[in-house]
């Protein structure tokens, strides 16, 4: 009995540390490890503009696959600051192909955690050249212990929400829209 109450206490003791490693919270919705990275987008009430131009864009096969992905996903707030023109014009089905190098360009083909991602921005002497599956090459620094993403041209997003694990990768939520050289 005894040695029962011991492996119980400590089978609880190594159970604890999973529930302190849980993914937070995405636009008010939980977001959860075992579904994939657009199972979990379209529950977040933060990016509603990013799963709707990743509908146009033909991408949602692409994100529910295997993977493994890191995106980078621009909320909301960051669309918001693209002229409603600019974005009605993305949207259509003429730009399509336009829409999709943008939003490929938030997206790198491993699963990339912070920590690794600072890692490798320390070994290379505090920058570190990301490159994406849209054929971008974002800049990655660490500012007071925040990552930013800086893209070709020279426009920068912080990571405001780092480290959402998915079935298929990775989620870090962006604070700007980032875009290809053009």
């Amino acid at each position: 009995m005894f040695k029962t109450a011991i492996i119980a206490t400590a089978l609880s003791a190594l159970a604890a540390p999973a529930f302190a490693a849980e993914n937070p919270m995405v636009g008010g919705a939980p977001m959860y490890a075992d579904k994939t990275i657009v199972e979990n987008a379209v529950n977040s009430a933060d990016h509603e503009t990013l799963v709707a131009a990743v509908k146009q864009a033909g991408l949602v096969d692409t994100l529910n696959s295997e993977g493994p992905f890191t995106v980078f996903a621009p909320t909301d707030a960051a669309f918001d600051r693209i002229s409603d023109e600019s974005l009605s014009q993305l949207m259509m089905d003429e730009h399509k192909a336009q829409l999709a190098e943008i939003l490929t360009c938030h997206v790198v083909a491993t699963s990339a955690m912070s920590d690794a991602i600072a890692g490798m921005i320390a070994d290379d002497g505090g920058m570190h050249p990301v490159p994406t599956v849209g054929g971008c090459t974002l800049q990655a620094k660490l500012e007071g212990g925040t990552i930013t993403l800086t893209d070709e041209q020279g426009r920068s997003a912080n990571v405001t929400i780092a480290d959402v694990q998915q079935s298929n990768g990775v989620i870090h939520v962006i604070d700007r829209v980032l875009l290809p050289a053009m």
